[in-house]
């Protein structure tokens, strides 16, 4: 799995090391593992997890940009947990409002030690950070606009939000509220995934 895992990076333009490639693939035997137990996933096949969660949520990796992140409705660390493994300096909150996903989540970050990601069990609207993220992220939320409208109190002053999305909708952008617009929207090249990828970036108006 792991050579399977490096040909598909391969044809991405990302650089990976050796321990990230066992920390990924070893995030995918877990999440295999837990999936039989506590139904984390629909996607049941490790090879189609390689493609539809790691490589779907790696590409993002590089559009990263600030030190801290957080990722709301993680669901079981989607995009979080393999964004974590590709950039170890940077800091990752995964939430999630259910016990098993957070349960789940610490299980790897200890049995892979993964030491840039804090999971905390909350709904988001009740989650009230110190300090807020260079970035939102999310690929499980219905809508942009329940996004941004749930996660408002989340960004830092110059922070952002940025939504993975399958084909870009431009219904949801005329429905976003008065207070946010979308300011990029980048064309994702997942190897190998059917469909469009795209990730949607927006902020706050002045």
């Amino acid at each position: 799995m792991k050579q399977r895992l490096a040909q598909l990076i391969a044809q991405t333009d990302l650089q990976v090391t050796d321990r990230q490639l066992e920390q990924l693939v070893g995030y995918v035997a877990l999440l295999h593992k837990w999936n039989k137990a506590y139904n984390l996933t629909s996607v049941r096949d490790p090879d189609e997890m390689l493609v539809k969660h790691i490589l779907d949520s790696i590409v993002v990796s590089t559009h990263l940009v600030g030190e801290r992140f957080i990722d709301v409705g993680t669901g079981p660390g989607l995009p979080g947990i393999p964004l974590a493994i590709m950039n170890p300096e940077q800091d990752f909150t995964l939430l999630d409002s259910l016990g098993k996903r957070i349960r789940f989540i610490r299980q790897v970050i200890h049995e892979l030690a993964i030491t840039n990601v804090t999971p905390i069990q909350s709904r988001v609207e009740e989650f009230q950070p110190e300090q807020g993220f260079d970035a939102v992220l999310s690929r499980a939320f219905a809508s942009m606009t329940d996004m941004v409208s749930w996660c408002r109190h989340l960004p830092a002053e110059h922070g952002c939000f940025m939504a993975l999305k399958g084909q870009f909708n431009q219904q949801e952008v005329t429905e976003l509220p008065d207070w946010c617009s979308v300011t990029e929207v980048k064309s994702l090249q997942v190897p190998e995934l059917e469909g469009e990828r795209h990730l949607v970036i927006l902020t706050a108006k002045d």
